[in-house]
């Protein structure tokens, strides 16, 4: 996954043009903002030197710089934030049109409707797949929904267009100790950006039989593909209980 905004988007389609010739046509960006809430956000954005308010109109023309410099020749763009002349990308990517994903997680408890749906229609303009993460209870189904609905709108077929759940998992007799497990885990990589009912919500945890069932519950939400990473330092374990006690009965 790629955050944008980039540095330089014509750098960045060179780098992205090679994995996917490398990897023969395999790759799959999945674009975002970046955290947009909290301290994090101000460090990312200091980085950059970009303003939170700026970062949904920068993803919006970095993708549509790199579609163009992915398809196309001489390729001169004005826009609000980048300006580029005459420019060729070579080698081109494998896949044509080389599919861009936007990674949006609009929540349900502090944001306007406004915002949510702006977020979520940008994904049905923008995007040739969405993915996305569960921070409250319900939040996936019915960012889904506004997601279908718009992809409707824009005159495409909600049944084709793709969707991903990136998602925790945690694997332990004890339900509340892989909970309090996977709070550290997320505070050691993200920050303490991420409460506990919100952890609780974002990770499948508990005895095999319960991750078998939260996984089903997801799956039975709309979620097409779901993306999981082992929130726990047990990482060998926890990966071959993963795939010989979850996965073989999903």
């Amino acid at each position: 996954m790629a955050s944008f905004p980039v540095r330089d988007p014509v750098v960045f389609a060179y780098q992205w043009a090679t994995l996917d010739l490398l990897s023969g046509g395999r790759m799959l960006l999945a674009a975002c903002t970046g955290i947009v809430a909290g301290g994090a956000s101000a460090r990312e954005g200091a980085l950059w030197g970009v303003a939170d308010r700026e970062r949904a109109a920068r993803l919006t023309e970095n993708i549509d710089i790199c579609r163009r410099l992915w398809s196309e020749v001489n390729v001169s763009f004005q826009g609000r934030f980048r300006s580029i002349e005459s420019v060729t990308v070579e080698p081109r990517p494998v896949q044509q049109p080389c599919p861009i994903w936007i990674a949006s997680n609009p929540r349900p408890v502090g944001l306007k409707p406004e915002i949510i749906d702006g977020a979520l229609r940008r994904v049905a303009q923008k995007a040739d797949g969405w993915m996305t993460v569960q921070l409250f209870p319900h939040m996936f189904a019915s960012n889904w929904a506004k997601v279908s609905s718009f992809v409707k709108e824009e005159g495409r077929d909600p049944s084709r267009f793709p969707n991903m759940l990136y998602h925790n998992i945690n694997i332990n007799p004890d339900r509340q100790a892989g909970l309090e497990e996977s709070k550290r885990f997320l505070d050691q990589y993200y920050g303490p950006v991420f409460s506990p009912p919100m952890v609780e919500a974002w990770t499948v945890a508990g005895d095999p039989a319960r991750c078998v069932d939260d996984l089903r519950r997801l799956i039975d939400q709309g979620a097409q593909r779901i993306t999981l990473r082992i929130t726990g330092w047990q990482q060998a374990e926890q990966y071959q209980r993963l795939v010989g006690e979850v996965l073989s009965r999903v």
